[in-house]
């Protein structure tokens, strides 16, 4: 196991630095600039290089990476553009709010998706296999923000925040899971230890619970792993919509106004967040499943 940790993160460091040289490349070559953008339409050629020099970007883009980079290693993201101050005091404000809306979907995903799978798998109500939908809670919840108004700190008003964009981004696992925990559960429905539990006497619901469920929840295992990239993009545009306020909103707002301390800080923790969950899905996978060795 420690061996496999080792090999693994060695080859996630290449991987993210690929994925940072890459973009800062496309940030480089995207349209416009910080400079014409503080400078406003009326600067003249003298006050953008006056600008560009301040913000650090009249550089050749190979000087302004390894500086970047360079200040990464020491821990130091640079400052914002837009709010003049480190960029991890930014993250650090947004950050926690996009890891409760990401568990809060993951949990409500996993809640509806098991036991739709299951129900699915087991019954012949055929009609049960395509009504596994949510109901749309309109007018029961708040529109969007984190809380209202002198209720910041009030949890329940934070909670019912949260039901919202959580739902909604938990939409997009639910379908496909539920299907994928019934392919999985019909396979293993159909092995011999299953059988023998059966002839043993065992009640149908303790065989599907305790000897068919767990097998079959394996590879979701896996699936939640991969998948951990697209629920970062999705809790990125959820936030947008529910304005909430997150990495996703801090990402718009950094886009608009060519914020690239803040762009790059932002999408190589999407990164590290993505090989961070890809890690400990095989992890989790052969904490589920002893008798698969990691090596």
């Amino acid at each position: 196991m420690n061996r496999y940790l080792i090999r693994r993160t060695l080859l996630a460091v290449p991987t993210l630095l690929v994925i940072s040289v890459l973009l800062f490349g496309l940030l480089q070559l995207a349209p416009g600039g910080p400079a014409a953008l503080y400078a406003g339409p009326d600067a003249g050629p003298e006050d953008l290089e006056r600008i560009s020099r301040l913000l650090g970007t009249d550089q050749p883009a190979p000087v302004q990476y390894l500086r970047w980079l360079g200040g990464v290693l020491r821990g130091d993201w640079g400052i914002s553009f837009r709010y003049r101050e480190p960029v991890v005091s930014v993250l650090s404000g947004r950050l926690p709010n996009t890891v409760q809306l990401m568990a809060a979907a993951l949990l409500i995903a996993l809640l509806l998706s098991v036991p739709f799978g299951v129900v699915s798998a087991v019954s012949r109500w055929r009609v049960v296999q395509y009504l596994a939908s949510i109901a749309a809670m309109l007018r029961l919840l708040p529109s969007g923000g984190i809380a209202n108004i002198g209720l910041e700190h009030d949890p329940l008003d934070r909670i019912l925040h949260l039901v919202g964009p959580a739902s909604v981004l938990a939409t997009m696992y639910i379908a496909a899971w539920s299907r994928y925990i019934r392919s999985s559960l019909l396979e293993v429905l159909h092995q011999d230890y299953i059988r023998l539990a059966r002839a043993k006497g065992l009640s149908e619901g303790a065989v599907i619970i305790r000897h068919a469920l767990p097998n079959a929840l394996l590879p979701l295992v896996t699936l939640i792993g991969l998948q951990g990239g697209s629920l970062v993009g999705g809790a990125m545009i959820t936030e947008v919509v529910f304005a909430w306020p997150g990495m996703g909103r801090l990402l718009a707002e950094a886009l608009a106004s060519r914020d690239y301390p803040v762009l790059m800080a932002a999408f190589m923790l999407m990164a590290v967040l993505t090989v961070l969950g890809n890690l400990l899905a095989d992890l989790a996978y052969g904490w589920v499943d002893p008798r698969i060795r990691l090596g």
